[in-house]
């Protein structure tokens, strides 16, 4: 007895017809999901953002990257970086690499504070809101308020996660809390600035709820709220609506940045969809060229070291600002190369300056295990100089290779106080003292995003006898992916 098989397009037309077919239907997918279309569903989702902001009057946090696009630049107190990994079913995660201790002092201040967020269709909110926030908020709670016994409370929405995976989240809280007791972080002044609790509340465009924040409750109230209304079925509504139109804005944003669109949204919203690439195009490159000076580094804790952009450089090599600066990214300048004892060659070295050859991409953290051999030898030299050297390190996006060299130094010349040393450390380097030191790293740079090939370059240099084992890196870089 035969099977019928599903019926195709080529099976009802001609074959030319049937290609022409599914050519329009690509075309007409790709006008729905037009950047157009996206600037307004944004602005659109936008406006239920402000009205909740106006109705709770709580400090309103981009959790980024998608949340940003839906929150004026003027109106975000602070952006926060929860991943959805970190919250997708069976891979539930505490990030010791993404604390978001930043976020204590705001929420403790104001009585808490709105996490804005958005998701592509098929859920109603992304799983950094439902899971990953629960699960921090959880940790948080356990760890500076251990005597009451609602901190120990895992909240989840009941509408988006069964009792099941509510009960396999809550069945990890305990290791999650042993991972971050580990770091030793100040939980003292941690608790002084948070005072009270954290509790959680969820609110969509679809479901409203009816939280209610003052100086006087017994709680920090964390409104987690999804930007987007859900779209049932196709990616987009009727009207052209996309859900979730900021996530992944790589794709689609042709170097398009929130900042710039809300600062031009008006012309933006108001182009023809076929000029807006050029327009676009026009806005990125007048402020691309001014990006670069914008940084000249953040301070580490309470230590010497800062960590910027590239672009800082060339302005702070002219001042007094840093007694050394190590540049971590390919550059064309033609000062003679340095070679360490171990014939590693190809950086530079000026008296105030090591300039390493690391790339960029990808390669650039792997060719960091060839680098960071000449760090100790530039710190030592400026060492002499002054008993604790100011030390700017930057790269390309002051986020990855410039947290791997920092992270180097901290683990070979300071102490467990983070005292500087003008010598690298003769003890043994683990990996619980590598973690808590990108602990503080984090704590001073939240949106520091060190690749896995950086820890793994690191871990090397610092572990040599442990090898270089993917296993042993992964372990500094808990609860990511």
């Amino acid at each position: 007895m035969g099977f019928d098989t599903p019926t195709s397009t080529s099976d009802l037309l001609f074959p030319l017809c049937a290609q022409n077919f599914s050519t329009t239907l690509s075309a007409l997918k790709r006008s729905t999901l037009s950047t157009s279309n996206r600037l307004s569903s944004i602005y659109q989702d936008s406006k239920f953002v402000e009205r909740l902001n106006e109705c709770h009057k709580l400090p309103v946090v981009a959790n980024e990257r998608c949340g940003s696009w839906y929150i004026r630049p003027e109106r975000i107190a602070a952006r926060s970086y929860f991943k959805s990994t970190d919250g997708h079913y069976g891979q539930w995660a505490f990030s010791t690499r993404r604390l978001n201790l930043h976020l204590l002092h705001i929420i403790g201040k104001a009585g808490g504070c709105i996490v804005v967020d958005s998701t592509r269709r098929g859920k109603s909110m992304p799983d950094a809101l439902s899971k990953t926030i629960p699960i921090w908020c959880c940790v948080i709670n356990r760890l500076l308020f251990e005597s009451e016994a609602q901190a120990y409370e895992l909240r989840t929405p009941k509408e988006v996660i069964s009792e099941s995976e509510h009960a396999q989240i809550e069945a990890r809280m305990d290791g999650f809390l042993r991972d971050v007791k580990s770091l030793e972080l100040d939980i003292s002044g941690l608790r002084h600035c948070l005072k009270k609790p954290l509790r959680l509340a969820w609110v969509t465009p679809d479901v409203s709820c009816g939280i209610s924040s003052s100086a006087e409750s017994a709680t920090n109230d964390i409104i987690c709220c999804t930007a987007s209304r859900r779209v049932y079925g196709a990616e987009a509504s009727g009207d052209g609506y996309i859900q979730g139109a900021g996530d992944d804005s790589e794709g689609w944003a042709h170097n398009l940045t929130p900042a710039i669109f809300w600062t031009h949204r008006e012309e933006l919203l108001s182009t023809a969809p076929h000029h807006l690439p050029d327009l676009i195009l026009r806005y990125t490159t007048a402020t691309g060229q001014s990006l670069a000076a914008l940084s000249h580094g953040i301070r580490i804790g309470t230590t010497c070291i800062y960590i910027g952009y590239t672009g800082a450089v060339s302005a702070d090599c002219q001042t007094t600002s840093f007694d050394g600066i190590i540049n971590c990214c390919q550059t064309s300048r033609n000062e003679a190369s340095y070679t360490n004892a171990n014939g590693t060659a190809g950086a530079f070295m000026t008296p105030k300056l090591l300039q390493l050859q690391c790339g960029s991409g990808k390669l650039a953290s792997r060719a960091l295990r060839t680098q960071l051999p000449l760090v100790p030898p530039f710190i030592e030299s400026i060492a002499h100089l002054k008993t604790t050297p100011r030390l700017l390190i930057t790269c390309s996006t002051g986020k990855d290779i410039s947290v791997g060299v920092a992270l180097t130094i901290l683990c070979k010349f300071f102490d467990s106080h983070y005292q500087f040393r003008p010598s690298p450390q003769k003890e043994v380097i683990d990996k619980t003292s590598i973690r808590r030191r990108l602990a503080v790293i984090t704590a001073s740079k939240p949106d520091i995003s060190p690749s896995r090939a950086t820890l793994q370059s690191v871990h090397s240099f610092l572990m040599p006898m442990n090898g270089q084992a993917p296993d042993d890196s992964r372990s500094l870089s808990v609860g990511n992916h």
